[in-house]
């Protein structure tokens, strides 16, 4: 693990709920400007216009409520459609980004955001998919520190029947027998490296592979598998997760196909 990454320390809960408050802010910018706030921002001058030329503009903003640049090949196969992925702002990256993460970033924005290549997180889901399908659901371990993604990682585990470690991650979980709530996982999903330090590190210590929901702005040292996702967003995680256990319980042969309104919580 790198030093940045040793140095994040969730010991103490009021340290871990700042981290929270700082990233949520900007966590649910998970919506591009629409068609219709930018109407009502127009000046009312705008109207006076010729109508044609008027309503191709409003045609072109309906067909395109978004800024759909956000993978290189627009005819993939997608596991949803993308505009779902863009409405949940999943493609939406921080205004930081580090080297590890720069092969899944796919252009930066005006605004100075990076913006994920949707194709690479729709295709790194399948992956990991797969990955967990082979695992006995049992000894799969969820983990989210950031609020945003207690309740999907939750819903996740219950979904695969898996098990959940949310909020405070207490240290020893996996690492000292001797703790009433010690476990042996073979894989640990984690919601982000950086809010999930905790666990990244004993799953490193004890030797198990680490899958984690990579921002722009992560390093990936001692991540196994990362999928690219906007990490701190509420529809963001719902999404992800929602995918991720569809997919997993796809592999599996299961009938189970759970409903996004199922991952996504209540504000």
């Amino acid at each position: 693990m790198s030093e940045d990454n040793d140095a994040v320390e969730l010991d103490d809960d009021a340290e871990t709920e700042a981290v929270d408050a700082a990233v949520e802010e900007e966590a649910d910018t998970t919506e591009e400007p629409t068609a219709d706030a930018a109407a009502e921002e127009a000046p009312a001058d705008a109207e006076t216009g010729d109508a044609d030329e008027a309503g191709d503009a409003a045609d072109e903003e309906e067909a395109s409520p978004f800024d759909d640049d956000v993978m290189p090949d627009d005819d993939v196969d997608l596991l949803i459609p993308v505009e779902d992925y863009l409405s949940a702002g999943v493609h939406i990256g921080t205004q930081q980004k580090t080297a590890d993460m720069e092969r899944f970033i796919h252009r930066v924005r005006d605004d100075g955001l990076y913006v994920l290549d949707v194709s690479t997180t729709d295709q790194r889901i399948r992956t990991a998919a797969d990955f967990l399908s082979d695992y006995n659901p049992e000894q799969i371990l969820v983990t989210s520190s950031r609020q945003y993604g207690r309740f999907p990682a939750e819903k996740f585990a219950d979904a695969i029947g898996a098990r959940a470690r949310t909020g405070r991650f207490i240290p020893g979980t996996l690492t000292n027998p001797d703790y009433a709530g010690y476990i042996e996982p073979d894989v640990v999903v984690v919601t982000d490296p950086i809010g999930d330090a905790q666990a990244v590190k004993e799953a490193i210590t004890v030797g198990i592979p680490v899958i984690a929901m990579c921002d722009s702005n992560n390093q990936l040292s001692n991540v196994d598998l990362v999928i690219p996702t906007n990490n701190k967003g509420r529809r963001a995680l719902s999404v992800v997760y929602w995918l991720l256990a569809n997919e997993t319980l796809d592999r599996r042969g299961a009938d189970t196909v759970f409903a996004l309104d199922d991952f996504e919580d209540e504000l």
